[in-house]
């Protein structure tokens, strides 16, 4: 199969620093590591950078090709009791964002949001009128975990490379 893994706020944009922590460098370190078990297991794999580099989102948004899946990773930033992972996509990818959602929330045992981890984008659009690059070129946008809650992070940190795993078994159940 073919995918490409972006860690989402590239270039100089750090993403949230909820925690004193950018989002753009944990997605890094995430985006490398779901990529390596992917290439591991034969998958041609492309991504947003070098291991130490994230390109800016327009690069990212140019990379998608409808022959592959393109994934975005994100954390999301709110409420210090904020908690769960979300996936937003097209109606088209709707399994899929569940299956990618369900599977981190059972490594980091937390909840999904929405419906089952699958967050509609058309409801997205009309909800709050904003719209998304990565999302409208054809790629779904992955919202690991709240950064912004201290368990959540101590969770994600403890068992990133599961998280990735579960990324990985979602996108090859597909």
């Amino acid at each position: 199969m073919k995918f490409l893994i972006s860690a989402g706020h590239g270039g100089t944009d750090p993403g949230n620093t909820a925690s004193g922590r950018r989002e753009a460098e944990i997605c890094r370190d995430l985006r490398n590591i779901v990529a390596s078990k992917l290439r591991a297991k034969g998958h041609d794999v492309i991504t947003d950078g070098g291991l130490r580099e994230n390109l800016p989102l327009s690069t990212a948004i140019r990379m998608i090709a409808t022959n592959r899946i393109c994934i975005e990773l994100h954390t999301n930033a709110g409420a210090e009791t904020a908690k769960g992972v979300e996936t937003i996509s097209t109606a088209k990818h709707k399994g899929l964002a569940q299956a990618i959602s369900q599977g981190i929330a059972k490594v980091l045992g937390t909840t999904t949001r929405r419906d089952a981890g699958w967050f509609d984008y058309a409801k997205l659009v009309q909800e709050q009128g904003r719209t998304l690059g990565f999302i409208r070129a054809g790629g779904i946008i992955v919202e690991t975990f709240f950064q912004s809650n201290a368990a959540e992070l101590a969770a994600y940190d403890a068992k990133k490379w599961l998280v990735a795993q579960a990324i990985v078994d979602a996108l090859e159940a597909q």
